[in-house]
């Protein structure tokens, strides 16, 4: 029932503002999603299809989407289930918004994007990768200028009780102090629903300063938080620290972060890891909580069409019982349309506390050419996973190979992806083979066949490492813009 009042409101607002229009721009999105999963379960098939438009005049914008999903399809294996949920079926308007734009000032009212600076104590967003809404319904004033300020103020479902939502509101401002020297500060407080109808307070406080000057671009953000709960409970302080620059010297860019986290992790942030591949100190352990790392990256430009990069990056907690590091290194040569590029990734991570070790070790090779007219793309890695639990050892390989190819407006893809105890036990490991077509039907419309198994693993992202699960069976798209 609140949402219908909320989709009254915004679909009126538009309307009230828009007398005598004579240009009206309207566009859209639908997208189209129909999948057969092999599983011996009652989920074989699945559907969801998202029809999402934007009507804009002259300075004010409304948008709506519509999604439906019959039942969803989850991304997470930990999510997956065999028997028919409830609250798997959704069917309706899940985004709704309109907007007002007048040179610098805007106002946004409804489902809304937004952070505040480099997303280390707040970011309102859409996970795709996890298929997770991280998003806020909410009330949003900027101004972008010289001085830049935004005001927040909004609700998001909670994560614990359904039908019920946590506050997150404040405020943002930057200005440009000296040439080539801005400041800037945020002020935010969160009010998380808990049980008995009580709230948890979280109040953080922002300090942030970014220099562009003669070749160097440097960023560095300080935040504190207060979380407390009513009736004289006690506050618990938590700190964040993030830092970041790179050196532009002609054909040699160098850079590197620092961060340092304590008891700082909440639902609206997303915090820098300060690796290149986003991994987290510990993957059964949510970042913020207690780390610290550097990361050193460099790149060298030997002609405008070869260069070398190598990124490599350590962290730690206090107690120094949770240690990683993170390394890649990539020659990269591109000219003409043609592309090679090999690349080399290591990653390690150590949990005294729970007597695990593993690394994983990737190296790879990719290469772009022409073949009588016709464009060919093609990867392979192998990777190499080493584990060790207690005093149990395990290794395995996880060789993967791609091939993308063109015929006229059609795209074919081509798969393939094992795991191998050693080479001996090539022949009678697993296997997953893939193919994916896709064909532009019209000008803005183009349809995606894909065919086949996926292996599923890990996926870093935002802090959280989580296991995708594994897919087999059909999945048919169908996206048309207008």
């Amino acid at each position: 029932m609140r949402r219908r009042y909320l989709a009254l409101i915004l679909i009126l607002l538009p309307v009230l503002c828009l007398p005598g229009q004579t240009t009206l721009q309207l566009s859209g999105l639908n997208e189209m999603e129909a999948v057969y999963r092999t599983a011996p379960d009652s989920l074989n098939v699945y559907f969801r299809d998202t029809f999402a438009f934007n009507l804009g005049y002259r300075d004010f914008a409304f948008g709506m989407k519509f999604i439906a999903e019959l039942s969803k399809h989850a991304v997470n294996q930990a999510g997956l289930y065999q028997n028919l949920q409830p609250g798997s079926l959704k069917l309706g308007w899940q985004e709704l918004y309109a907007s007002y734009t007048k040179e610098a000032f805007s106002i946004h009212a409804g489902t809304t994007e937004e952070t505040f600076g480099q997303g280390l104590s707040f970011r309102s967003y859409r996970d795709p990768e996890f298929d997770e809404d991280h998003r806020l319904e909410s009330f949003l004033l900027k101004y972008d200028d010289n001085l830049q300020f935004k005001a927040i103020y909004g609700a998001i479902e909670s994560p614990t009780y359904v039908g019920q939502y946590d506050l997150a509101y404040g405020t943002d401002l930057s200005y440009p102090l000296l040439q080539g020297v801005r400041i800037g500060g945020s002020a935010l407080a969160y009010r998380n629903l808990q049980a008995f109808s009580r709230y948890a307070y979280r109040d953080i406080y922002t300090g942030r300063l970014l220099l562009n000057i003669d070749g160097f671009d440097g960023y560095a953000e300080y935040a504190k938080s207060e979380s407390y709960r009513l009736l004289g409970s006690p506050t618990t302080y938590g700190s964040a620290i993030y830092a970041s620059g790179d050196f532009n010297l002609g054909r040699l860019i160098l850079g590197g972060a620092y961060k340092k986290y304590d008891r700082f992790n909440f639902r609206l942030q997303d915090l820098p890891m300060a690796n290149y591949h986003e991994e987290t100190l510990s993957d059964a352990l949510a970042s913020g909580v207690d780390e610290e790392g550097w990361q050193a990256r460099g790149t060298i430009y030997f002609s405008d069409y070869f260069s070398f990069s190598a990124d490599y990056a350590e962290a730690w907690d206090s107690s120094s019982t949770k240690q990683m590091n993170d390394f890649f290194t990539i020659l990269d040569w591109a000219k003409n349309g043609n592309l090679i590029q090999a690349s080399f990734s290591h990653v390690e991570k150590v949990d005294d506390a729970l007597s695990t070790w593993q690394k994983e070790q990737t190296p790879a090779l990719e290469f772009g050419t022409r073949i009588l007219g016709k464009a060919l793309h093609g990867s392979a890695e192998l990777k190499l996973v080493e584990k060790q639990n207690f005093a149990v050892e395990s290794s395995h390989y996880e060789p993967k190979l791609q091939t993308d190819i063109s015929f006229g407006k059609l795209s074919v893809s081509i798969g393939s992806q094992s795991h191998w105890a050693d080479f001996d036990s090539i022949m009678e490991s697993r296997y997953w083979l893939n193919t994916e077509l896709k064909y532009p039907l019209f000008p803005q419309s183009e349809v995606v066949v894909f065919a086949g198994k996926e292996a599923g693993g890990k996926v870093c992202r935002n802090g959280v490492c989580r296991y995708v699960a594994p897919f087999e069976g059909l999945k048919l798209e169908i996206n048309t813009r207008f």
